[in-house]
């Protein structure tokens, strides 16, 4: 079972964290662990993004084995997309469209590092703005970490980032560790919502 992806579920309705706990048990690449168990990637599954919802996902990502959150909301809209994001989600699913496969798919994506999102809320986060950030380094983004970033927010992965742009895949990765690091941000998702909100995309 070492191969497999270990994913827990979070959920403050039984019966959502019965019904992803099902879907997730059926993909062969995932192991799904008991609540509370070390899990590199954690589904949390809710009605609406709301304050408590995002405490939520901060508090998961804080756990002692630091999983990657997968947001799983019967309600999603861009702004609060961009929350949870910045809150720490690395995927976003609605809850009518995370069937088994998708899920699966969003959690090995979270699990590589990837992020993922509905492409209509992708196209919408793209135009949404909020209130400008500070660039601790003071000097943007450069055209080429721009370039990955317009691509991870497009829900590329690594390797098909690597390709269109010609680069090497370990590139791409230090790239966005580097936009990352330079910003202080948690990972590629937040990096995509920081650089929308702050107009450097």
């Amino acid at each position: 079972m070492s191969g497999l992806v270990r994913v827990g579920v979070v959920a403050l309705d039984p019966v959502l964290e019965v019904g992803a706990v099902g879907a997730l048990r059926g993909s062969p690449d995932l192991e799904v662990v008991a609540p509370g168990g070390p899990a590199g990637v954690a589904v949390v599954v809710v009605d609406a993004v709301d304050e408590r919802v995002l405490d939520l996902v901060r508090a998961t990502r804080a756990a002692a084995h630091a999983p990657e959150v997968v947001l799983v909301a019967t309600e999603l809209a861009p702004a609060d997309a961009v929350r949870a994001v910045v809150a720490g989600a690395s995927g976003l699913l609605r809850r009518r469209e995370a069937d088994r496969p998708r899920l699966a798919r969003a959690v090995l994506a979270a699990a590589s590092g990837d992020c993922t999102a509905p492409p209509d809320l992708l196209a919408a986060l793209l135009t949404h703005r909020a209130a400008p950030l500070a660039d601790p380094a003071g000097g943007g983004l450069s055209d080429r970490e721009r370039a990955v970033l317009r691509l991870v927010a497009d829900g590329c992965e690594t390797g098909e980032i690597a390709k269109r742009l010609c680069y090497s895949a370990r590139t791409v990765t230090g790239v966005v560790h580097g936009i990352t690091h330079r910003f202080r941000l948690r990972n590629r998702a937040h990096a995509v919502a920081y650089a929308l909100r702050a107009g450097l995309l």
